[in-house]
C-alpha cells in the first residue's frame, strides 16, 4: 500500500478560485486550511480603508464548516459546547466555544441554526474525531460540509446596499439572523454575520453558484466602491474590532505542546459565553473550579505608545518582571492608534506600570524599544452602523 504523501499535495483551489486569482495582482498567497488563499490582492491600506468606508468581499470557503443534524442535535451541541444551543433559534447565529474534559479551549466559532434538528457550526481548525466521539449515544450525524459550501463576507458600511441593488431584501434582517433567497436555479442563505466589527454579512451557497454569486455582487457594487480583500486587511479589522482567532491568539488544546500554553475561555475573555445552567457539559467541572480559585490568566486589549505594532512583543511590569505576550498587533488606520491583544498574569490586567518590549527594524538593524502599555476596553472600534436595523443607506 502506498503510504499517504499528504505534504506532495497541492493546496485546494476555493470555487471562488478563477476571480481570486484573476484580481490577485501581486500574486500575494497563503495557505489556510490547505486552501489557496489571497493574502493582498493590491494595496493593504486601500484594501481595509474599503472595509471602513465602502465594502469588500473576502473568500470564505477555507473556513471550516461541519453540519450537526438529527433529533438529538440541540442535546449533542450543549453537551459539546459552553454555549446553550437549544436557546438559539431558527434561523438564528451565535458566537461558542468549546473545551476538553480539563477545561482547556479547542476553538471557537459561530453556530447556525438552520432548522428544529439541523446546525451548521464553523470554526478555524478541523475536529471531526473530537466531534464525532463527543456524539456518542447522541441521535445525531455530523458531517463536514466545508468543500459542499461557497461562501463569502460582504463588509463594509455600503454592504447592505450591494445585496439590496443585487435584488435581496435585508432590510428586516437583524444581526445574529439569518434568511434564504432565490439565487438562480438554487439558494443563497445570507446571514448578518462577520469578522469586522462592522455592517457586514456572509453569504452561504452551492460551490455550483460560486461565480454566479461572485459576479452578480461586483455588477451591483460596481458604484458602492465593492473591492475584494485579503487576509492581511482582514486582520487589521478583527484587531480593531477586539476578535481573537484560533492559532494566533490562543493554542487549540489538541495540538499545544507546551501545557503551561493552555488557556480556558475564562482565561481568553470568553467567560460570558458560559452557560453555568444548561446541565452537564464537557469541561464544565474544571471550569468552575477555575471560576471559583480565579483563573491565572487573562486576555486585553491593550494601546501602546508610538507607531510600531508590538506583534509578538513580551510584556514586562516596570520593564524588570516578565508578565504576559502580545498575541496580535498593529498601527490601526481608523483610530489612528497603537492597538495589541495580549495574554497576561491576572494579577496585571489592571494595567497598572506595564510595557512592551518591540524591535523596530532600521535601517536592517533592531533597535529595542520599551514602550508603555495600557490596558483598554475592547472592541477598539464599534461603529453605531454595525447594529441598525434597517442598515442606513450609504
Amino acid at each position: 500500500m502506498t503510504a499517504l504523501r499528504h505534504f506532495e499535495t497541492p493546496l485546494l483551489k476555493t470555487p471562488f478560485h478563477p476571480r481570486t486569482e484573476a484580481a490577485n495582482k501581486l500574486w500575494s498567497w497563503g495557505n489556510w486550511g490547505g486552501y489557496t488563499t489571497v493574502l493582498t490582492y493590491e494595496d493593504l491600506a486601500m484594501e481595509h480603508s474599503a472595509i471602513r468606508n465602502t465594502a469588500t468581499l473576502y473568500d470564505l470557503c477555507p473556513m471550516v464548516k461541519y453540519r450537526v443534524e438529527g433529533a438529538e442535535a440541540a442535546d449533542y451541541l450543549n453537551r459539546l459546547t459552553v454555549r446553550n444551543a437549544a436557546k438559539l433559534s431558527v434561523g438564528g447565529v451565535h458566537y461558542t466555544a468549546w473545551v476538553n474534559d480539563a477545561g482547556h479551549l479547542l476553538d471557537d466559532g459561530t453556530l447556525f441554526r438552520l432548522a428544529p434538528d439541523r446546525y451548521r457550526l464553523c470554526c478555524q481548525e478541523r475536529h471531526l474525531p473530537w466531534l464525532l466521539d463527543s456524539s456518542q449515544g447522541f441521535d445525531v450525524v455530523v458531517t463536514e460540509e466545508t468543500e459542499d459550501i461557497a461562501a463569502l463576507s460582504l463588509q463594509g458600511p455600503t454592504s447592505a446596499e450591494i445585496l439590496r441593488r443585487a435584488g435581496f431584501a435585508i432590510d428586516s434582517l437583524k444581526p445574529f439572523r439569518m434568511a434564504e433567497f432565490p439565487l438562480e436555479s438554487g439558494r443563497l442563505m445570507i446571514s448578518r454575520t462577520g469578522f469586522t466589527g462592522d455592517l457586514g454579512y456572509e453569504l452561504w451557497t452551492t460551490s455550483d453558484l460560486a461565480l454566479t454569486l461572485w459576479d452578480l455582487l461586483f455588477d451591483a457594487g460596481s458604484l458602492h466602491g465593492l473591492r475584494p480583500i485579503g487576509s492581511d486587511a482582514l486582520n487589521i479589522a478583527r484587531l480593531e474590532a477586539g476578535f481573537i482567532i484560533t492559532d494566533y491568539d490562543f493554542t487549540p488544546a489538541d495540538t499545544c505542546v507546551r501545557e503551561d500554553r493552555l488557556r480556558s475561555p475564562l482565561e481568553m475573555g470568553l467567560g460570558w459565553l458560559i452557560d453555568w445552567d444548561k446541565g452537564q457539559f464537557t469541561g464544565k467541572a474544571a471550569l468552575a473550579r477555575q471560576r471559583d480559585q480565579g483563573p491565572k490568566w487573562a486576555f486585553v486589549g491593550l494601546e501602546i505608545d508610538g507607531n510600531i505594532p508590538a506583534e509578538g512583543a513580551i510584556l514586562y511590569h516596570a520593564q524588570k518582571r516578565e508578565v504576559g505576550v502580545i498575541t496580535g498587533a498593529c498601527w490601526s488606520p481608523v483610530l489612528k492608534k497603537n492597538i495589541a491583544l495580549a495574554q497576561i498574569l491576572a494579577d496585571h490586567a489592571a494595567g497598572s506600570n506595564i510595557w512592551a518590549e518591540i524591535y523596530a527594524l532600521r535601517e536592517l538593524h533592531y533597535e529595542k524599544l520599551m514602550m508603555r502599555a495600557r490596558v483598554v476596553e475592547r472592541p477598539f472600534f464599534a461603529p453605531a452602523r454595525r447594529r441598525i436595523t434597517p442598515p442606513g443607506r450609504f
